[in-house]
């Protein structure tokens, strides 16, 4: 009987025991890993970089101020060197014509020449050569544009009938210029509505992170309507200079402060 007391008692103790070890590694675990948890949950977050993004489009426009255009010499002879030679003659003439008109000897230039046999066709024979076509071409550049009439009409009527003139175009001298202004009125575009967004918004604008030039539309060569010239339109050639539009659209990122 003492005995199962005492086996009683002991197994009580131990019931005590473990759960009094519970409840500390419950207490000692709860407050633990929970303390740095809640350093975490106090930090700031980081916040993300405020930034504005605007774009902007620039034009500027000019007048053409010089023409540009080729000369074709076309001549065709018996003998190849009789050819030659009078093709040779013809160009002579129709540049001299030109510098004659103000066209200054560096803005002519050739840029072709060719020399091919002319065949006669036979029912039933062999074709044959009959004589040698020679032909040249050279690139001219008049400036003022008010020249470039009297200068088109000198050169046909300088080569008469073995003259071509075509591929005429009005030309910008300095499209650089006209690009540059475009890019700046494409920015101060893009300026000038950023700065009315961060205003409206109870912000300032910052610096810019980036600039990108998205599209470009240089200024175009427009070539002129019925250019194909001849002796029998070798009469002084009305040209009418227009007006020539560059256009640049921007995209910049700026800070907000």
């Amino acid at each position: 009987m003492d005995r199962s007391n005492t086996l009683s008692t002991r197994a009580l103790l131990l019931v005590v025991l473990v759960a009094v070890a519970l409840v500390a590694a419950y207490l000692l675990g709860g407050r633990g890993p929970a303390a740095p948890a809640a350093a975490d949950d106090q930090r700031a977050p980081a916040q993300a970089p405020r930034e504005l993004t605007m774009t902007g489009t620039g034009e500027a426009s000019a007048v053409p101020d010089r023409l540009g255009f080729t000369a074709h010499v076309h001549v065709t002879r018996p003998d190849l060197d009789d050819a030659l030679a009078a093709a040779n003659a013809t160009m002579a003439r129709v540049q001299a014509a030109l510098v004659e008109h103000g066209v200054d000897e560096r803005d002519l230039q050739t840029t072709g020449l060719s020399m091919d046999p002319v065949y006669a066709y036979h029912p039933y024979d062999p074709p044959t050569i009959v004589g040698y076509r020679v032909s040249q071409r050279a690139r001219v550049l008049v400036q003022p544009l008010s020249e470039g009439g009297a200068a088109v009409g000198a050169a046909v009527e300088a080569g008469g009938n073995d003259v071509r003139v075509d591929s005429l175009r009005l030309l910008v001298s300095d499209a650089d210029a006209v690009m540059a202004r475009a890019r700046t009125a494409a920015v101060d575009e893009a300026r000038a509505k950023a700065e009315e967004y961060a205003a409206a918004s109870g912000q300032d604008l910052g610096d810019v992170l980036t600039l990108r030039e998205v599209r470009a539309v240089p200024v175009p060569t427009p070539v002129v309507p019925d250019a194909a010239l001849a002796y029998r339109r070798a009469s002084d050639v009305p040209i009418r200079a227009g007006r020539e539009e560059g256009k640049v659209t921007v995209r910049i990122v700026w800070a907000l402060g």
